[in-house]
């Protein structure tokens, strides 16, 4: 692990406008793909962007169509409505050499000052006697340092950290060189490990890959530390869905959901 003084971010930007990736950008399955959270937070990033800082993004979903280049992106935003309330968008990611490997679609609505409002009692899941522990995934299908060698993470004291549902607490390095995420860009990386964190078995027994990624927020996430509470569901058609809650310090800011295919090891 690195401190965090001495993370490189998730990818760095060219002259042309395209995200190249550093080794944290790399996912586990190619040496030559991102991890598709990073490229999230670039997604969110476009979005944000396109829409401006009056409104919050309350939903982002992602479709992945092809493995993300480590080589470079180009994210592009358009909006698709804007009106007082909310504001949608849609987002574009194509490798350098034009190809379409992702597209997505994001929801922003308007923050307001209510004060004080009823609302559902959760159980806590608190930062606090926490335990340092491995990345989920314990396997890497290549020799190279990616995403797993460059988040820090953390357990709840006792809890679960082999298969099945579990809890994981994980600060990840900035997205692009050079300038502070937003808290939502932020939370992206942790966000598309829901399958990596609740596998129901290892790697050598099943691969458990997502082909999207939907993230709903209802409260903007505070800076450091992120946690997910997440499950994974595997069936026998090979097709599977993980689900997470998503937390910070404070309590819980959204969830996460993934379709998941399944694939044994050849």
């Amino acid at each position: 692990m690195h401190s965090t003084e001495t993370k490189p971010a998730f990818f760095h930007g060219t002259e042309d406008g395209s995200f190249v990736g550093n080794d944290p950008a790399r996912g586990p399955w190619s040496a030559e793909h991102c991890h598709a959270g990073p490229v999230s937070g670039l997604i969110v990033r476009a979005a944000e962007g396109e829409v401006g800082p009056d409104k919050m993004l309350t939903r982002l979903t992602v479709d992945l169509l092809r493995p993300l280049p480590m080589a470079g992106l180009r994210v592009a935003a358009e909006t698709t409505r804007h009106t007082k309330t909310l504001a949608t968008t849609r987002v574009t990611v194509h490798d350098i050499e034009g190809t379409l490997c992702a597209t997505a679609s994001t929801m922003h609505m308007v923050r307001r000052n209510l004060g004080p409002v009823p609302d559902a009692p959760t159980e806590p899941v608190k930062f606090k006697d926490v335990v340092d522990g491995p990345f989920p995934i314990g396997e890497i299908r290549h020799g190279l340092p990616g995403f797993a060698h460059y988040a820090d993470v953390k357990y709840p004291e006792g809890g679960n950290q082999g298969a099945g549902p579990k809890i994981v607490w994980m600060n990840t390095p900035d997205i692009l060189d050079g300038e502070t995420p937003s808290p939502i860009q932020a939370l992206c990386p942790l966000a598309d490990c829901g399958n990596g964190i609740s596998w129901n078995a290892p790697t050598t027994e099943m691969g458990f890959m997502n082909t999207d990624l939907t993230v709903q927020i209802h409260r903007e996430p505070l800076p450091g530390w992120f946690a997910s509470n997440s499950i994974s569901h595997w069936q026998p058609n090979g097709i599977g869905m993980s689900q997470s809650v998503l937390y910070d310090t404070e309590g819980p800011v959204g969830t996460a959901l993934q379709t998941l295919v399944l694939f044994p090891p050849k």
